[in-house]
């Protein structure tokens, strides 16, 4: 009888997480999470393929991400940078697309891989030279039949936005963001491009890599982050081995390879596809189904027996050069994202550095004793990572700025900080999630992240719940198993020639044939392809806005947010930059004062208690103030924000300091190639 009841209380509480999808006469069983605020479908089809679905009818656009969980750490030990490379290959089209006669074509780009094979094993460089001038006279011939770039015209075809792809060492993932009425054609699109890739262009695009591997040469935040991975991981592939590859392996790429590695990992039960936006979801995964549900898994998916990396009984120190100005960089090894280490990390993160009144914002940058100093984690699969980072001031040194770092650590371990920062850190957590939900691309990115990170939705959807109960003991104790100085990596950016920066000489390649006014039969189908048009809906401006004047005759317009508990109040000035030239660096200023009755770091404190925020942003014409955050702490920080605007209490020591800083980061910029780059491109 006992066995009866536990029985039927089980079958019970599996139906709550469980539904049915009906369409076609086949069911879809799909799984959902009790008080999701997405209200999220998980289905897997039979061959493995896993489909995370979330309704959001905002816009009438879908968010769509195609994840493959295979990335960098699995890179072959000869060929490190594949998958980076692979990534890059999946945009050049199939047998029936990004072709003009895929049969004339495919002799040509076996002997190309064959050439390949040759090349890669030769070590005499004639040789070499010799192999590679056949491969590029056969690319020539072969890029006769090509139609470069189709894929992109595939996606204007039918609307897409943001067609891009991202490689890391847990996964690549591919991305558009297309009209909802387009669900069809961009399934019949996707399905096709993964299951019947074909790798053409491939040394053209070996331009591309090696273009990027040199650059990565001279980014100094690179160099930096790939010596924290080095340093923390020095046997486990996060820091053996980068997502770009060796140059030597990218010397020598093999198509054969990559082939091998595509039938291995881009296998449906391998893959996940995550929707956000305006769709039914029963008619979308009978849709899905139609054009991946026929895909063969691949039952015997390798599972790598990667190093467990030992705990770090020292610093390990590294000294990077380059040009850019000069930072230290603290590092510290965790768990990965799906533990539950890692939610308490967060927290961690946020009482040390939350941009408003964390301990090294209130104790570091508040109190302007360094140039800027920051800390934020690093969610991977198999660990994570604590970062942090400083910038000296004019005169200071680096160990200095180190020594101002470790000391808020050595606060938060000896629990010296607010316990109310546990209730504010949740506040702003709620915060940023219900940020996050306003839009799909966030959205489905949540997905994206569970699915890679080998999670259960379940445990993400109750995160939250889990996080708010930590104790101020259990922070503490923490931060004690973890945190000291024994066992992080310490980075030394210094400014100095890189004696490492030897760039990667490109081969000379015969222009292609581009064949620009080609078109395949499949893209003239799509593009003919008749769909459900969609009806737009345009704001009233005197209907869907309410008007009214304050009590001092300032006009106001309103619009209810019903979607969710968050408000944003923006106040308009007609003036700018135009008109006072140190707008910007009053209202810069105006961060450090605080009023009579109130200190600058008690402010800050008081708006992130409120989970609510304030920014200025002086244009030249107009400056516009945004305040945000929780509905229910409107007034307060309404009140809170009129008050430092009204009574802020000037103090010229902190402007002196201010303008130090402000001459010191503009001589900073100067040196950094990517705020050269975009201030020449503003300037033109």
């Amino acid at each position: 009888m006992k066995k009866s009841i536990k029985l039927f209380c089980l079958l019970v509480a599996l139906l709550c997480f469980t539904g049915y999808s009906s369409a076609n006469q086949k069911d879809y069983r799909y799984v959902t999470v009790p008080n999701d605020p997405m209200n999220a479908r998980i289905y897997t089809l039979d061959n493995g393929l896993k489909v995370y679905m979330t309704v959001f009818k905002e816009t009438p656009r879908i968010q769509t991400f195609i994840a493959v969980r295979v990335g960098g750490k699995n890179d072959p030990a000869e060929t490190t940078g594949l998958a980076h490379y692979f990534e890059h290959l999946m945009f050049k089209g199939t047998e029936k697309f990004g072709t003009q006669n895929y049969a004339a074509e495919k002799p040509l780009l076996d002997a190309i891989e064959q050439q390949f094979e040759v090349y890669r094993k030769t070590k005499d460089e004639a040789q070499r030279k010799a192999i590679y001038h056949t491969i590029d006279s056969l690319s020539y011939e072969a890029s006769k039949y090509a139609i470069p770039n189709e894929y992109d015209k595939l996606m204007a075809a039918i609307g897409a936005n943001g067609t891009n792809a991202y490689t890391g060492f847990d996964m690549t993932v591919y991305t558009e963001d297309i009209p909802s009425n387009q669900i069809e054609n961009w399934a019949k699109i996707q399905a096709d491009r993964f299951e019947n890739n074909v790798i053409r262009g491939f040394h053209t695009e070996l331009e591309t890599v090696y273009e990027e591997k040199n650059m990565s040469l001279t980014r100094d935040p690179r160099k930096v982050y790939e010596a924290v991975l080095a340093s923390l991981f020095p046997h486990h592939p996060y820091g053996t081995q980068t997502v770009l590859g060796t140059q030597e392996d990218l010397k020598n790429p093999s198509i054969t390879n990559i082939k091998n590695y595509k039938k291995t990992w881009y296998v449906p039960n391998n893959i996940a596809i995550c929707l956000s936006g305006d769709f039914d979801p029963d008619k979308m995964i009978v849709t899905i189904d139609k054009y991946f549900g026929h895909m063969k898994p691949n039952m015997n998916l390798p599972k790598l027996n990667l190093a467990k990396e030992e705990a770090l009984t020292a610093p390990v120190v590294k000294e990077i050069l380059g040009p850019d100005a000069e930072n230290i960089t603290l590092a510290w090894r965790f768990p990965g994202a799906a533990s539950k280490e890692y939610e308490t990390l967060q927290i961690v993160s946020q009482i040390l550095y939350n941009d408003k009144a964390g301990l090294i914002d209130l104790n570091i940058n508040q109190q302007q004793k360094a140039l800027s100093a920051y800390c934020y984690p690093l969610d991977m699969a198999d660990y994570s990572v604590l970062l942090m980072q400083g910038r000296p001031k004019q005169g200071q040194t680096l160990d200095e700025v180190k020594g101002l770092l470790l000391e808020e650590i050595k606060k938060l371990r000896a629990g010296d900080f607010d316990e109310k920062m546990l209730e504010a850190n949740i506040n702003n957590f709620k915060l940023g999630l219900m940020q996050q939900l306003e839009k799909n691309e966030s959205r489905a990115q949540m997905f994206v992240n569970s699915f890679i990170n080998g999670s259960n939705w379940a445990d993400e959807v109750t995160a939250l719940e889990r996080m708010s109960k930590l104790t101020k003991s259990e922070i503490v104790a923490f931060a004690n198993k973890y945190l000291n100085e024994n066992n992080c990596a310490v980075i030394y950016k210094k400014r100095g020639q890189d004696p490492n920066e030897k760039k990667m000489s490109k081969p000379a390649i015969t222009p292609i044939v581009m064949n620009r006014d080609a078109v395949s039969p499949f893209l003239k189908e799509i593009q003919e392809s008749k769909v459900e048009p969609m009806s737009p809906v345009f704001l009233n401006f005197t209907t869907d806005l309410k008007q009214l004047k304050a009590k001092t005759g300032i006009p106001v317009l309103y619009k209810q947010n019903t979607s969710n508990d968050l408000f944003q109040l923006l106040y308009l000035f007609d003036m700018g930059n135009n008109n006072d030239k140190a707008l910007g660096i009053a209202f810069q200023y105006m961060s450090y004062l605080g009023t009579p009755d109130m200190t600058a770091e008690q402010i800050k404190s008081e708006f992130y208690r409120l989970a609510c925020t304030f920014r200025v942003m002086p244009g030249n014409e107009r400056t516009y103030v945004v305040l945000s955050g929780l509905n229910e702490n409107l007034p307060e920080a309404m009140a809170l924000f009129e008050k430092l605007m009204a009574n802020a209490q000037v103090n010229k020591d902190t402007y002196k300091n201010l303008s130090a800083d402000i001459i010191k980061a503009r001589k900073d910029a100067k040196l950094n190639q990517a705020q050269n780059f975009n201030r020449l491109v503003n300037y033109g």
